[in-house]
């Protein structure tokens, strides 16, 4: 097996999340980032795998039928590049995701995507020692009413990630770290 087999996996940037039902968020250059990362991913000819947000439900942001199904443009798929379409939070369940991993011996995985303390932290978690980066998340309300701010749901679910599942880097230090690789 070749050592060093990289991809870059984008988890659901979607129109959905332009949506105005999921109130204030963190990161507004996520996607800029994750333009980054999806345009020096390409420069060196690594894999690069998208996931699409699937629902059944007609009347949900994420069904085939509504306009927020469709990708950002900003982080649009190439042709040739894979699209896994998942339903549930994990990349992994319901899908071809490690297999795909493994039939193209790739070891090192980037995560990148929307949103961190859902999708991308749960795809992250099943996924193991990965690194990842550019991702953002919304405000949430706990049981008991009380709200979190968006960059406070961000930092706690990235601390809960670095070092257990995942090294967390910024774009700027992945694309530096990996500029010779």
């Amino acid at each position: 097996m070749q050592k060093n087999q990289k991809a870059l996996i984008i988890v659901d940037v979607q129109k959905a999340f332009e949506h105005e039902k999921w109130g204030g968020r963190n990161n507004l250059d996520a996607e800029k980032n994750i333009s980054r990362l999806l345009t020096f991913w390409r420069e060196k000819g690594w894999t690069v795998i998208h996931i699409q947000h699937t629902s059944d439900k007609p009347d949900s942001l994420f069904h085939p039928a509504n306009e927020g199904h469709l990708f950002k443009d900003i982080a649009k798929p190439l042709e040739e590049e894979t699209v896994i379409r998942k339903k549930v939070n994990s990349s992994f369940i319901g899908t071809n995701l490690e297999e795909q991993l493994r039939s193209n011996e790739i070891d090192t995985v980037v995560i990148a995507g929307l949103t961190t303390p859902h999708c991308v932290s749960t795809t992250t978690r099943m996924s193991g020692n990965l690194g990842f980066d550019a991702s953002a998340a919304f405000g949430l309300t706990d049981q008991n009413g009380t709200y979190y701010d968006p960059e406070m749901i961000h930092r706690l679910s990235l601390a809960t990630l670095h070092d257990e599942f995942a090294t967390v880097m910024t774009t700027d230090q992945l694309i530096s770290n990996w500029m010779v690789k």
